[in-house]
């Protein structure tokens, strides 16, 4: 395969900075959450796995139950960022599908800066100290049986609304970017 790099070049120089960091940071985040999606599989596996010690044999564990609890909670922490960066998320679009390109990019920039982030940073703050006494008292389940490691999980907290946070850097980003070009697509 021959490149281009005149093309290259000038595809470059057309695509604002703001707009080509928006599209590195939604990449990373896809990558992690397709990565991080596996974590339903085994979810599925879990379940099932369960399911059959608890139908046919009359014997469920506790730390397959618990194991369930962790995996969902990874797989919806992890995919609030994935939403976010797809638009996947659930929307109220009665007037905004309405709105120029223009209009759109000020009420995602608003809207994240009014509300993801304040959300974001009240959740990161106080899942540090949360994360930080699990870590310092090696919590596990209460249950006999149940799950070690609970920390481990918890820990999850922070990271995730950290990612969240990235996602809602790149759409301010490629809404600047929007702006910058007029309303198109941030390209």
């Amino acid at each position: 395969m021959v490149f281009d790099k005149k093309a290259i070049a000038v595809n470059h120089t057309r695509t604002s900075l703001p707009a080509r960091t928006s599209n590195r940071i939604d990449k990373f985040v896809k990558h992690l959450s397709y990565g991080i999606a596996w974590v339903y599989v085994l979810l599925v596996v879990v379940i099932l796995v369960q399911v059959v010690m608890r139908k046919g044999f009359s014997h469920g564990l506790i730390a397959l139950e618990e194991l369930q609890w962790h995996l969902y909670a990874l797989g919806v922490l992890f995919g609030l960022a994935y939403a976010e960066t797809t638009n996947s998320h659930v929307r109220v679009d009665i007037l905004y599908q309405h709105f120029s390109p223009r209009a759109k990019a000020w009420i995602e920039i608003i809207g994240i800066s009014l509300f993801l982030f304040p959300f974001v940073f009240v959740v990161f703050i106080h899942s540090l100290d949360f994360v930080y006494e699990s870590w310092r008292v090696s919590e596990r389940s209460n249950a006999p049986s149940g799950l070690p490691f609970r920390w481990l999980i918890k820990s999850a907290i922070p990271l995730a609304v950290a990612l969240l946070a990235l996602a809602g850097l790149s759409k301010i980003l490629r809404s600047f970017a929007q702006l910058q070009s007029g309303g198109t697509h941030g390209n």
